[in-house]
């Protein structure tokens, strides 16, 4: 494991507590099958540079997937998060992740497992979008230099 020093880690995770990071690696060992197939699928996106891991700790959440590089978050949600509870918890949780500058986005087991190419198009969608210039807010003009006027008689 690579250590990417104190500032890196406590940037990535938020202060997660211990016992969370000890929950994390319990899920990593039990995936269900749609994180299975999500985590072998993702990982054709570390030939661009965007590395997920997988239950990471964030805060007091714990992300089914997240990339660092663009702060998203990726849910896989069973039949369990279609109970009007759950899904006003998820939607406040996501709301919580959002506070820290993390995107979330949801997908049902059954389109990971059933149509997974259309779940990583959206992904990729996603990440285009978080990763693009005009991203951060500036209407696309980051690293774009102003022309340079000429004047005539100027050198």
């Amino acid at each position: 494991m690579v250590n990417l020093g104190k500032a890196r880690t406590r940037d990535m995770h938020i202060g997660a507590k211990s016992d969370l990071f000890r929950l994390a690696r319990d899920h990593r060992n039990n995936p269900t099958e749609s994180e299975k197939i999500m985590w072998e699928r993702l990982r054709k996106f570390r030939s661009d540079g965007f590395v997920f891991r997988r239950q990471h700790p964030i805060d007091v959440f714990i992300a089914d997937f997240y990339c660092h590089k663009v702060k998203l978050a990726i849910e896989i949600d069973g039949e369990y998060h279609e109970n009007e509870r759950i899904l006003e918890y998820d939607d406040n949780r996501s709301g919580e992740l959002e506070r820290f500058g993390i995107s979330v986005i949801r997908f049902k087991n059954d389109d990971v497992i059933n149509n997974c190419e259309a779940v990583l198009s959206k992904i990729r969608l996603k990440i285009d979008e978080l990763s693009s210039p005009a991203h951060s807010g500036s209407g696309g003009q980051e690293g774009v230099r102003p022309a340079i006027q000429t004047h005539p008689g100027s050198q």
